[in-house]
Order: C-alpha cells, then sequence, then structure tokens
C-alpha cells in the first residue's frame, strides 16, 4: 500500500519442473544406437539373392555380438523393389531400418520419375561385392551351350521363355537386354517376384532358362538338377573354372548385381558411422570371406561415400537401359 512494487519469485516447483524437462530432453539426445530392435529388409521373397545376403550378413553382425538389440530379417517383396523402397522412404530418420541392396533393382526405381523415389530417400553404408548374373536352365534342356541357346533364340524370336525377376526389370531382364543387343536375338519373358521362383520355375520347366545369381541355384547346380552355361561377369569364378564367361564366347555382356546396405535419408550420424563400422568388421571377417567364396562374389568394398558415388554412376547405366526397353520415355 505504500507503493512499492512486489515481485513473485518463479516457484521452486516450476524452477524442478524445467530442470527434469532439460534433462530429458538431453537423454534423448544422447540414447545410445541401437535403442530397440534392427529390422534388415530384403526388397525380394525368401530365397532371392538379396535375402540371402541380409540373412547372411545379420547372422555374421551377431555372432559378432555387434549390437545389444536383435537383427530381425523381413521381406517386403513387389514390384520390383517399390514395395520395399516405400516402406524405407516411409522410414525417414529412423537408423534402426536398413535397406538390403540388390543394386539394379534399387536404381531402376530412382530412374522412374511417376515413382517418387529418388535416390536421396538412402543414406548408402558399405557395398560389399558384385554378384554377377548367371546363364542357367535345367540338366534336361536340349541346350548344351550358350552360343545353342543363341542361336535357337535367332532362329524363333520371341519363343524362349525367360525367367526374370525384379519385377521385369531387374538385374536378369538387364543382362538378356544386353544378350539381346549383341546378338540380334529375341527372348520372351516371364516376371517372377524373386529370383528363387524364377529359378523354381526354371527347375519345373515352366520357363527354358533364367539369369540370376549363383547363390539363389548354387544347391541346385551342385546336385546336377540345373546347369549354367555362362557367367556373365568380368571372369571366370575360380570356384567353378570350367564355365565360360559370356566375353570369352564372343558376346561383350557383363552383368552383374551390387550388394550392399543403406539407411532411409537423414538418420543420425553416428547412427550410421556405427552400423557403417559394424558392416565393414562382417566384411573383413573370415566368416564373410568363406560365405563370398562360396558364392562366388566379386569383393569390392566400398564404404558409404564410395556407395554413394557408384550409386550415382551406375543410374546413368539403368536409365539407358529402361528407356531401351521403353519402361521410361
Amino acid at each position: 500500500m505504500n507503493g512499492t512494487r512486489t515481485y513473485t519469485p518463479v516457484g521452486s516447483s516450476l524452477i524442478g519442473t524445467l530442470c527434469a524437462v532439460t534433462l530429458i530432453a538431453g537423454a534423448a539426445q544422447a540414447q545410445p544406437y541401437p535403442s530397440r530392435p534392427i529390422e534388415f529388409v530384403a526388397q525380394s521373397s525368401p530365397g532371392g539373392g538379396t535375402d540371402l545376403f541380409a540373412r547372411a550378413i545379420t547372422d555374421m553382425l551377431t555372432k559378432q555380438k555387434s549390437f545389444s538389440q536383435p537383427l530381425i530379417n523381413t521381406n517386403r517383396a513387389g514390384g520390383g523393389g517399390v514395395v520395399s523402397y516405400n516402406y524405407i522412404k516411409s522410414k525417414r530418420g529412423d537408423p534402426h531400418v536398413i535397406q538390403a541392396v540388390a543394386t539394379a533393382g534399387l536404381l531402376n526405381a530412382t530412374v522412374r520419375p511417376e515413382l517418387e523415389l529418388p535416390l536421396d530417400i538412402f543414406t548408402p553404408l558399405a557395398m560389399f561385392a558384385t554378384d554377377p548374373q548367371v546363364i542357367a536352365l535345367r540338366v534336361e534342356s536340349k541346350f548344351n551351350t550358350f552360343n545353342e541357346l543363341v542361336e535357337a533364340a535367332r532362329r524363333e524370336p520371341g519363343t524362349i521363355a525367360v525367367g526374370i525377376s525384379g519385377g521385369g526389370t531387374g538385374t536378369g531382364r538387364l543382362a538378356f537386354h544386353l544378350i539381346e543387343r549383341a546378338t540380334g536375338t529375341k527372348f520372351r519373358y516371364v516376371a517372377f517376384k524373386g529370383g528363387g521362383e524364377s529359378v523354381l520355375a526354371t527347375l519345373g520347366g515352366h520357363v527354358e532358362v533364367t539369369c540370376e545369381n549363383m547363390s539363389e541355384m548354387l544347391p541346385l547346380v551342385e546336385s546336377k538338377k540345373m546347369r549354367v552355361l555362362a557367367v556373365l561377369g568380368e571372369r571366370r569364378f575360380v570356384q567353378a573354372p570350367d564355365i565360360p564367361t559370356a566375353k570369352e564366347l564372343g558376346f561383350d555382356v557383363v552383368a552383374a548385381a551390387g550388394r550392399g546396405f543403406a539407411m532411409p535419408a537423414d538418420v543420425p550420424k553416428q547412427a550410421a558411422a556405427a552400423m557403417e563400422a559394424a558392416l565393414k568388421r562382417v566384411y573383413d571377417s573370415q566368416a564373410y570371406k568363406e560365405y563370398s567364396h562360396r558364392n562366388m562374389f566379386d569383393n569390392n568394398y566400398l564404404d558409404s561415400a564410395g556407395f554413394a558415388k557408384y550409386l550415382a554412376v551406375n543410374r546413368l547405366v539403368q536409365e539407358e537401359f529402361l528407356r531401351a526397353i521403353g519402361v521410361v520415355k
């Protein structure tokens, strides 16, 4: 009443609340990675090359005790990888989701503007190897050599059925596009969701020939139920030196799936670095050396920066391919 202005101090309860909020926010930012199970996603169905690769690597990560949380493998097949890539796109910023990458399928999706799946929805982590395609058929097939298959396709264009995966635009389809261009032939295509399905369709006689990765048919080749006519790599497999390359047979055709991993865009840098380091430890391990030798990979490790550059360069190749077959205008 004497005109002196009175100030009410901030209550201790309010100060305590603000401190608590600050501490909680700090704890959230400093939360260790991973804070929950990590999902490894394959865009192929079970038994496909990408699925087999992802499961092998997650098994090695688990045995090395790389992370405190479990690693879970899931399959999101369909649309040549589009189902899986849209899932990754929806997980922006989440480092607990890892895309197992088969480069051709991923790049095909990024080239098609209507899919709205640009490269920048991914955070590349590492590429382990390239996995050459092989031309294979069942042992009962009338074709004994790659040249016989090509000559028959020349005589009767569009009649020989070829099993391919990746929604009809995967690495196998790219391989036969290159074969057609090099030989003046024409094949008839039957698309499957994954390489495993294409291989089984070939084994069952539903299609004449398939072009997938050796890992997808290795048990069938070893049991002499399927035969490989040619390797579409730069060199013969050390483990199967009797199988010629297409280049040796006079056809300049090379097609291989790059095998690697990526996270969604905008993930924390520390989480991406932790996963990249764990993947490199797997790549350097004896277990991976034995696995890649058995599956006939052409090992060529690329770190996150190198893998990003590889994808950018090879996207141009995929764009030319999709324009040539009329998928992209």
